[in-house]
């Protein structure tokens, strides 16, 4: 095969699969790419994190999609980091799964190692890098988009980030939303926040910014009373992490259900 030439202006430069499209080359699939979805990759969806007095709340819903199939039902993106920690997961299910599991292990090994935990920032870093290190398949697809929150015991307060897919990391103030749902959920929870939220309210306000995600969002799976299948919640206070049980969940959304159901009454 001869050695392409191309004229002034026409150098497709160091562009290698502009090169190939050029000297008619080109592959079904662009060089490094690929269709996740058609892959049948799932993908987790809506996570939802926020500050009150004395800690932070973490939820999550349970679906995760692939294309436009509920590919399952019952997954948990919202789990433990350590015991002051966690994080909420969203994008591809897998490489997120993957990488949750080594924070966790690595978290693990610091804190036997150097016999002390590393601190809350310290995580927050290191889940960055990870995600960092993420990029490349993010490029073609995979992208994993977390949130880490947790209370801070040097600060006596609890502390949110958010990341971008390039391992940025941003710490937010008051809450943060991932996933496909987050635009409504944010929106809920931006228009419900307030600075002196107790535990019990801040709960409620995650729930209903799930609620109001789903109801919106197809991808976002709501409260599923026939199954028995709830959001994961959770808060992070001076005492760790502590998990909602499915029953007190199911007499919340009951609540938010009557609410509704009181707003829009049958002719």
């Amino acid at each position: 095969m001869a050695m392409p030439f191309f004229a002034p202006g026409e150098d497709p430069g160091a562009n290698f699969p502009d090169l190939l499209r050029r000297i008619g080359q080109t592959a079904s699939t662009p060089l490094g790419t690929y269709d996740a979805e058609a892959l049948g990759v799932p993908h987790a969806t809506t996570c939802v994190a926020l500050r009150y007095e004395g800690g932070v709340v973490m939820a999550g819903d349970r679906r995760a999609t692939a294309g436009n199939l509920i590919a399952h039902r019952t997954m948990e993106k919202v789990v433990p980091a350590d015991r002051h920690s966690g994080v909420a997961i969203a994008g591809s299910a897998g490489p997120a799964m993957e990488m949750v599991r080594l924070f966790q292990l690595q978290l693990e090994h610091y804190e036997k190692v150097e016999g002390s935990a590393i601190s809350l920032e310290g995580k927050a870093n290191q889940l960055s890098a990870m995600v960092r290190g993420n990029l490349q398949a993010a490029m073609m697809g995979m992208v994993v988009v977390p949130i880490f929150a947790g209370y801070d015991l040097l600060r006596s307060t609890g502390r949110l980030w958010g990341f971008d897919a390039t391992g940025g990391r941003y710490e937010e103030r008051d809450y943060v939303a991932t996933g496909s749902g987050s635009l409504h959920a944010g929106t809920v929870v931006k228009v419900g926040f307030r600075a002196d939220l107790d535990r019990n309210d801040a709960i409620d306000l995650a729930a209903r910014a799930l609620w109001e995600a789903a109801d919106a969002d197809s991808a976002t799976g709501g409260p599923d009373a026939l199954r028995g299948i709830y959001p994961v919640v959770a808060t992070i206070d001076v005492d760790g992490w502590t998990r909602l049980d499915d029953a007190e969940l199911a007499d919340r959304y009951g609540r938010i259900v009557a609410e509704v159901d009181g707003r829009n009454p049958t002719p």
